[in-house]
């Protein structure tokens, strides 16, 4: 795949017109969900380069990133006339710009999409990285194809918008971010003050963020090697997130957390990473983002969960690990009685 133009944009209706252009599309379609249509579609609703655009609109929450939403917008293009030279614009979280870019990329074999990310989340991990898809069977993304947006235009003037359980959601995956980088950049990271953020700081850890993510994507774009870095707390959070799909739905970045604290348990277990780094990032966690109430008995079916991650070959279950703070060990497998020993730390541990 070509590299993924991704625009920190202060300016958000010039940026947009231009990547418009760029793209001399027939007709433009803009897809949001029921959130953002109500608290992102009048920010962006009275530019001139959008004006005659024809509107999509999907249930929110991840328990409909699902063939259903995803036939009512190929439904939609089709009975609004879209060719293969339209030009979709996904404004919305992660779910949005995942949904929309597998919509776009699969509709007549691929028409253009835009990204205008309006969640920390989506501006930090979902939109960035060609990475589209849906839900199915009772599991994350497991349906999807790697195709890059045309551009991805990030402006914070979305996170005015967000409360605080979505300000976190996407602070998780920083905090991977910073965990696969360097010393300096995870210590910034846990000395920000969450719980009263400074929306023009967050802003500036948010362009390192994303600086991390695209030299890891630029590198290896379709998760060869490399870019498995970027599944750390992905394993044991998507078991998270699933399970709770089938009980009370959670923030995917609240799974990322919990799942962090397993995967450092491991790393210090397996692969020698300090343990008073761990301590300080899971006592960070737990502190922010509580605990996900599961007991032993839930045990069978995490692990279950797992043995569908798609790092994985055969049965083994595939993490990425560390070795210290950017010191990254991907393709590591752990035991049944090691995961479970995960699992109890992430219970009962600091």
């Amino acid at each position: 795949m070509d590299k993924q133009k991704v625009i920190l944009s202060h300016q958000l209706e010039q940026v947009l017109s231009e990547a418009i252009g760029e793209c001399t599309a027939d007709r433009i379609f803009v897809l949001t969900d029921e959130t953002t249509r109500q608290l992102c579609w009048p920010v962006v609703s009275g530019f001139r380069c959008l004006e005659g655009v024809q509107d999509i609109t999907i249930p929110a929450g991840d328990t409909n990133k699902t063939l259903d939403s995803i036939s009512h917008v190929w439904s939609s293009l089709q009975r609004l006339g879209a060719t293969r030279h339209s030009l979709l614009i996904n404004l919305g979280g992660g779910m949005v710009t995942d949904l929309g870019g597998f919509a776009a990329s699969t509709f007549k074999r691929g028409i253009a999409y835009i990204n205008i990310p309006t969640t920390l989340l989506s501006m930090v991990d979902a939109s960035v990285g060609g990475k589209t898809g849906i839900n199915f069977g009772g599991l994350k993304n497991e349906i999807g194809v790697f195709n890059n947006a045309r551009c991805v235009i990030l402006d914070t003037i979305f996170l005015r918008t967000l409360d605080h359980a979505n300000i976190l959601s996407g602070y998780a995956e920083m905090l991977k971010h910073g965990l696969i980088s360097t010393e300096s950049h995870w210590a910034e990271l846990l000395s920000f003050s969450i719980d009263h953020p400074d929306l023009a700081l967050l802003g500036q850890m948010l362009s390192k963020s994303v600086a991390v993510k695209e030299r890891i994507v630029e590198e290896d774009p379709t998760e060869k090697g490399i870019r498995k870095a970027l599944n750390l707390g992905h394993t044991v959070g998507h078991a998270f997130e699933s399970l709770a799909l089938q009980r009370t739905p959670i923030l995917h970045g609240y799974a990322v957390a919990y799942g962090l604290v397993c995967e450092l348990y491991l790393s210090v277990a397996k692969t020698g990473f300090p343990v008073e780094k761990m301590r300080q990032t899971v006592r960070f966690i737990h502190e922010n983002y509580g605990r996900m109430p599961i007991t032993c008995d839930d045990y069978p079916a995490l692990l279950e969960l797992m043995t569908h991650d798609k790092k994985n070959v055969g049965r083994d279950i595939n993490f990425t690990l560390l070795g210290s703070i950017g010191d990254i060990r991907i393709n590591q497998t752990a035991t049944r009685q090691e995961i479970e020993e995960a699992l109890d730390f992430y219970r009962e541990g600091c």
